[in-house]
């Protein structure tokens, strides 16, 4: 199956050192497209970033301190900063891709905002560097490590080993108590939850408490591991959905508990 786009401008066409990057307007505003998929929309990226930062924003006991591996646009970074984070690091392997992102996309950072972070005036840190060699060698401890990256290949690609099951454990030992591991974890369709499915099994090896969320008005599907038990995650993120310092636009209560359960064949891969 292919999936093709009408760009009616192109603003950037280019080869960073790890990606194709090309940023364009299209039906559904300025867009992203990484490698010739498409990453990120003016029109839909909020409920994108909100199905991967909310869960983890509210299922995190407290949130002082964020580590986000990937995840160019930034958009994420300000979430957890709208909810009290008082640190915020943010780790891109591809500096030119972010320098991008903030020059021609209308979300995310701005120029001024990226280039604060970059000096680490403010509560965001950005470092240009491999995000697993950071999570191997950091004895930073984070109460959310977030992992926003694209989809895990079948062929080879460099980015395919942050989504195995020990790198999943390097990012659970930085995490202070009640802290939370997430990942965009692939697409719930049956013709393309491969990725969704190993990311469940690995998870559930890895976490005592695995809390699932599949946007329901997005293709894609986010994992979140705690180290502890937890009873009833779900219960917990609608209880603290009430006082969350980032309000949500596009998630609400029964969003939370509608979008809990994945779907059959991914439950069934436990089986």
């Amino acid at each position: 199956m292919a999936r093709h786009w009408r760009v009616d401008e192109v603003l950037v066409d280019t080869k960073t050192d790890f990606q194709h990057l090309v940023i364009a307007r299209t039906a559904q505003g300025v867009s992203l497209f990484c490698d010739n998929d498409r990453q990120s929309t003016e029109f839909s990226q909020l409920t994108y970033h909100e199905a991967l930062m909310v869960p983890a924003l509210l299922l995190a006991d407290t949130v002082e301190r964020v580590l986000v591996i990937g995840s160019s646009e930034g958009v994420v970074c300000q979430m957890a900063v709208q909810h009290g984070a008082t640190v915020v690091d943010h780790i891109d392997i591809d500096e030119q891709a972010v320098k991008l992102c903030a020059e021609h996309l209308p979300y995310g950072y701005t120029l001024e905002e990226l280039a604060a972070a970059e000096k680490g005036e403010g509560p965001i840190r950005v470092q240009y560097i491999d995000g697993f060699e950071y999570i191997r060698t950091t004895s930073e401890k984070y109460d959310i490590v977030l992992v926003d990256l694209p989809d895990e290949r079948e062929e080879e690609a460099q980015h395919n080993r942050l989504y195995g099951a020990d790198f999943l454990r390097m990012c659970k030992a930085l995490l202070r108590p009640g802290g939370v591991v997430v990942n965009q974890s692939g697409c719930q369709t049956m013709w393309r939850n491969t990725t969704l499915i190993r990311s469940w099994q690995r998870f559930n090896e890895v976490f005592d408490t695995v809390a699932y969320y599949g946007s329901d008005e997005h293709e894609w599907a986010y994992l979140f591991g705690r180290a502890d038990v937890v009873e009833d995650p779900t219960a917990l993120m609608v209880e603290r959905l009430k006082t969350a310092g980032y309000e949500p636009e596009s998630i609400d209560d029964l969003a939370l508990v509608g979008n809990s359960i994945p779907p059959y064949r991914v439950r069934q891969s436990l089986a």
